[in-house]
């Protein structure tokens, strides 16, 4: 029995150094120089009671260093002050534009709804999204996002990074969290099966939105704008990714645990609507982890942890060698001071957040 343990550990670390092989198409992958495109672009803000963020996040909108773009202010039937900042904004600059949603019955508290509206009321075609709680990483975030649109590259997944607090297990943990995803998101774009994206730091032309009819696939699910429509509209052809330092935004995470669980509980909602290959490659990856770790544990308690000691190094040495690459793109080196501890507490984490979505499921997106 024991001797069986160990040969299912052997064939789980196999599954996961063949996983991190996998990922290291973004890991070594070099960063290409693209030209400026300066193309005409609408940045779209969808915002319901972010009045606070609002005062913050337009006025850099508004110091981004890019020619030619409008900025799009969708207020999400807001019960704050949201309205009035925004219209305030807008008096004040002609590059602004405000589109006010009210509440319908049929698309009550949706936020797809309210990004269509805001999709149709653009004037350029070339759409760039970020969310009211986010700030660009710099005055070049516009340029560096838009240079990577091409006559067949009409979607580009950016990184969502999220603001550093220093002594903080969570936050180091939320920033493990977005550094794995955003692995995983960029390595299956670059093999050819995108299949997700942050919707604080995406930009697509308007023709792909059109070309699967919107959100109306997905509209009565909640979550979704970014990876659903990713799901429906992105391909091997026209999807790219950009990870340049200056084109990253950056969120004030969670400072509780369970807003950040319950925040995830809304992301994780929409993954049983993926593509098979999608769901059977994410399951896979995520039940090697699991049988890895449970299997490492319990023979380390017998006469054999000395192999098992071996192997768990091996599979960690391969794992800090690709997640150290690709964390050194994304300015998040610090997370792999306690890498294996940040990964169990995410697989329990995970599992806590599937059995908590099979109980009920998360209902509005704000």
């Amino acid at each position: 029995m024991i001797t069986f343990l160990l040969y299912a550990l052997i064939a789980m670390a196999a599954i996961q150094v063949l996983y991190f092989f996998l990922f290291g198409v973004f890991a070594f992958e070099k960063a290409k120089q693209n030209k400026p495109k300066n193309i005409p672009v609408s940045v779209i803000v969808c915002a319901k009671n972010e009045a606070e963020n609002l005062k913050i996040l337009i006025p850099q909108l508004l110091q981004q260093s890019y020619k030619t773009f409008e900025i799009v202010l969708i207020n999400d039937a807001s019960s704050d002050d949201t309205r009035d900042i925004i219209e305030e904004f807008e008096a004040k600059n002609n590059h602004i534009k405000v589109v006010n949603v009210e509440n319908n019955e049929a698309f009550w508290g949706n936020k797809k709804y309210a990004l269509t509206l805001g999709i149709k009321a653009a004037t350029y075609d070339y759409l760039v999204f970020t969310d009211a709680d986010c700030a660009p990483a710099s005055q070049d975030w516009l340029t560096g996002l838009t240079q990577h649109f091409s006559k067949t590259k009409t979607i580009i997944i950016g990184y969502g990074a999220y603001a550093r607090k220093k002594n903080s297990f969570l936050n180091l943990l939320i920033r493990f969290e977005t550094l794995m995803a955003a692995i995983q998101a960029f390595s299956y774009a670059k093999l050819g099966i995108p299949y997700t994206a942050v919707g604080r730091n995406l930009a697509y032309h308007r023709s792909e939105f059109y070309k699967v009819n919107g959100f109306v696939n997905h509209i009565k699910i909640r979550s979704g704008d970014d990876d659903l429509f990713i799901k429906d509209a992105a391909t091997g052809k026209n999807t790219t990714i950009c990870y340049a330092h200056n084109s990253f935004t950056i969120s004030q995470p969670k400072n509780s645990f369970g807003s950040w669980f319950r925040q995830k509980r809304r992301h994780v909602s929409t993954s049983s609507h993926y593509k098979f290959i999608h769901k059977f490659l994410l399951g896979v990856f995520y039940t090697s982890q699991v049988l890895f770790w449970a299997l490492a544990i319990f023979l380390l308690c017998t006469d054999l942890w000395k192999l098992t000691l071996g192997i768990i190094g091996i599979r960690i040495v391969v794992q800090y060698f690709i997640v150290g690459f690709s964390a050194r793109k994304l300015k998040e080196q610090d997370s792999l001071y306690l890498l294996p501890i940040l990964e169990v507490f995410l697989i329990i984490i995970h599992f806590g957040i599937f059995i908590a979505n099979m109980i009920s499921k998360p209902t509005h997106w704000k």
